[in-house]
């Protein structure tokens, strides 16, 4: 016997000693894939550092090793090898969901459009990643699969709430497939993510133009100038629009400022019968004048205005700096000059103009608008605030530039003085929908909800598909309980969407909690007749059957709620209640000792207490009694 277990522990040394590993090198591996995959939830960058570290200690030469090699060359802009690092992972961890998502997004940064879809198909296969939805929305949409990719971005704008570039390709979806109100209603929540997506007020602006709504466009327009004074399409737009309208001053002016050249040729040679030889010769008589007279300054204002109007930026540009280093005393110089740079990007030196152009004449309002437009475009708000209200003292009936104060304010918290600007545009647009929206939203965050109520009533009766006016409205009525308001509400947004499911739900619950049961039932009903799969619209139906009595109904309806969204917790324990009314258990039957009946130890303990001082309480006092 001895002999035998001197071999036994013989044998466990050998086995110890030689290297062999029992399976605890495979566990230390399939333990950092499992701690690999969950890198993405840690926020603490020094935790995340310390996590991968640890991850390759674990496993060094394994598949969560080479993932976190991946990530981190992914992290210093090495996409290359992050992608054969990516490679590597998944030829030893084929199912590793999280490298093929990422691997697909590389892919698609790459172009590599039919490898990144496979990829991110695999990836979503495991992880509804937001980021893994949005890059396959853009791949579906450039290849035209339009309702796979609205599926994908609507699956993306779930978690990314404030992504407005997702909201922007689901709208340009729905254009493609006429559908210019829902491509109008998503732009608008493009706009309620980021008020300044000039993306947004482009899409807008098209489909009113598309309409015949040529205002419409304008004001649309106008907004998404004010967010971005420099983007050339905007312009382009604008010069359309104006020269439709018969504007030719604004038509050249929006032309020139988006890269093209003016229209005030075309008509002085029709009004002034001012021909180009005419103008060459004026220009050349100039250019000797300047010869003789070389500090003259206005000779050269005279000549960089003739090159401005001939369309020869560079020469004008030219002439007028020669005109401002004589220190011309003309502020149109200085602010044609700095319109001229602004035009060729060329920013700071537009800056340095346009303030000479307000020194020399502090009442050009052109210079304190482009000025204030500028610093508003680099982040410079208390500069902003000053030109703009320069600006305003000269054309105080200017409710843009009032509603670009507004949302200065706002960002910077300064909600008096957003408020104050928001009711000075009103006092000149009462119907503006911008602006009653915003103010709004300030009224309800200081609690005036009377106030917020009424601006958000405005908004809507200019927009009237503006969800997410709505929703602000439902918000305010429920905190007021004024739950007839919310049905009228959701009623007209059921009328106004009729093939949104998600109306139909809504309008359902508030029928479910006004008892209004045979309304709430017709409304669920009609969510999940157009969306199947509908978990919650499911839940909520089966859950009034059960309200009702209608057992067998609502154990039908709550199986396909859990099959349509395993993860729904109130789904499992409501079909866990139904299955107890099914198969009641029987209660168990406890035996008492002999001798010692209830009231007995209930007396015992009342003993007790008196025994120990405490307090015997009235109502054992009366029991007792009795």
């Amino acid at each position: 016997m001895k002999i035998l277990q001197t071999y036994l522990l013989l044998l466990s040394a050998t086995l110890l000693l030689t290297g062999f590993s029992w399976g605890f090198g495979a566990d230390s591996c399939k333990k950092a894939l499992e701690i690999a995959g969950t890198l993405d939830t840690i926020r603490d960058e020094a935790h995340v550092r310390q996590t991968e570290a640890d991850i390759i200690a674990q496993c060094p030469d394994g598949a969560a090793a080479h993932f976190v090699n991946a990530l981190q060359q992914e992290r210093v802009g090495n996409f290359d090898g992050a992608i054969e690092e990516y490679r590597r992972t998944l030829k030893l961890a084929p199912a590793f969901a999280r490298a093929s998502g990422n691997l697909g997004l590389l892919y698609a940064q790459k172009g590599m459009n039919d490898e990144a879809s496979v990829e991110l198909e695999r990836g979503l296969a495991s992880i509804p990643s937001p980021f893994y939805h949005k890059a396959l929305a853009k791949i579906l949409a450039a290849q035209k699969v339009y309702p796979l990719a609205a599926y994908h971005y609507n699956e993306a704008s779930r978690e990314l709430t404030g992504d407005t570039s997702i909201f922007i390709g689901l709208a340009e979806i729905y254009s493609a497939l006429n559908q210019p109100d829902k491509a109008l209603e998503t732009y608008r929540r493009a706009l309620a993510a980021d008020p300044g997506s000039t993306s947004a007020h482009l899409g807008i602006a098209t489909i009113n133009l598309q309409r015949g709504e040529i205002d419409k466009a304008l004001e649309e327009l106008k907004r998404g100038e004010v967010s971005e004074p420099q983007n050339r399409d905007i312009h382009l737009m604008l010069a359309e629009i104006y020269k439709k309208k018969g504007d030719i001053k604004q038509a050249d002016y929006h032309l020139l400022l988006g890269g093209k050249g003016n229209l005030t040729q075309t008509v002085k040679k029709t009004a002034e019968q001012l021909e180009v030889g005419s103008t060459t010769t004026n220009i050349e008589n100039l250019r000797n004048a300047i010869k003789e007279h070389p500090e003259d300054v206005l000779l050269y204002e005279k000549l960089g205005h003739l090159y401005q109007a001939a369309g020869k930026d560079a020469e004008a540009i030219q002439a007028y700096r020669e005109a401002a280093h004589l220190n011309s005393t003309n502020s149109d110089v200085y602010l044609n000059l700095g319109i001229l740079l602004e035009k060729k990007s060329q920013i700071d030196e537009a800056v340095v103009a346009y303030k000479r152009a307000v020194k020399v004449n502090p009442g050009n309002a052109e210079a304190h608008l482009r000025l204030g437009d500028l610093r508003f475009s680099r982040g410079l708000y208390k500069e902003a605030v000053e030109q703009y209200s320069e600006f305003l003292k000269l054309r105080p009936a200017s409710p843009d530039i009032h509603l670009k104060l507004a949302r200065i304010f706002v960002k910077n918290k300064e909600s008096g003085l957003a408020l104050s600007s928001y009711n000075s545009v009103l006092s000149y647009s009462p119907n503006d929908g911008d602006a009653n929206r915003e103010i709004a939203a300030l009224y309800a965050q200081k609690g005036d909800y009377e106030k917020a109520v009424e601006h958000y009533k405005k908004a809507l009766a200019v927009h009237t598909d503006d969800n997410e006016v709505r929703t602000a409205l439902i918000s305010i009525y429920v905190k007021n309980k004024q739950y007839d308001e919310i049905t009228a509400l959701l009623k007209e947004a059921v009328e106004l969407g009729p093939d949104d499911p998600l109306n139909h739900y809504k309008l359902g619950l508030i029928y479910d909690f006004k008892k209004e049961y045979d309304n709430a039932i017709t409304a669920y009903k009609k969510a999940i007749e157009l969306k199947p799969d509908y978990a919650r619209a499911l839940n909520a139906l089966g859950r009034l059957y059960m309200k009702t009595g209608r057992l067998s109904e609502a154990k039908e309806t709550l199986e396909a709620a859990k099959k349509a969204d395993p993860t729904m917790e109130e789904t499992a324990v409501l079909l866990n209640n139904i299955r107890d009314e099914f198969n009641p258990e029987p209660h168990k039957i406890v035996k008492r000792k002999k001798g010692k009946s209830h009231k007995h130890k209930k007396s015992l303990k009342k003993t007790k207490k008196r025994k120990s001082g405490k307090a015997v309480p009235a109502a054992a006092k009366k029991a007792t009694k009795k």
